[in-house]
């Protein structure tokens, strides 16, 4: 009896890390030369490290010259640059296209976050 309560203490044990919810991640596709690129990174670049939203969604650029890393392979980066993708779990959750200025651009992202249950801690 005491080795079947071990088992399976010890598969619910191995269970947890496969099923635990990974936190929300945002992706922004960028190229070199994109003006609206350099805008984010003027704008909003500066302080996203320091906001909740960043907690709930840490920022990861990823270069569109180069390939696409192996863990975004099912995400579709679009035409268009800027592209910022809310990714959890490895599935899309939302997108922002373009860089919509910093007076939207929390508030877009603030409602895609609302969907992942990583909603960003009020300051």
């Amino acid at each position: 009896m005491n080795r079947i309560i071990v088992l399976l203490a010890l598969a619910a044990g191995l269970a947890l890390p496969a099923t635990a919810s990974r936190a929300a991640e945002l992706i922004m596709f960028e190229r070199a030369g994109c003006a609206w690129c350099a805008r984010f990174n003027a704008e909003i670049g500066p302080i996203y490290g320091k906001t909740g939203e960043s907690r709930a969604a840490p920022l990861r650029r990823v270069d569109l010259s180069g390939p696409l890393p192996a863990d975004l392979a099912g995400i579709d980066p679009g035409p268009f640059t800027p592209t910022f993708v809310v990714v959890q779990e490895g599935r899309e959750i939302g997108r922002i296209r373009g860089y919509p200025g910093d007076a939207f651009f929390f508030g877009l992202l603030n409602r895609i976050l609302s969907n992942t249950g990583s909603e960003p801690e009020k300051s």
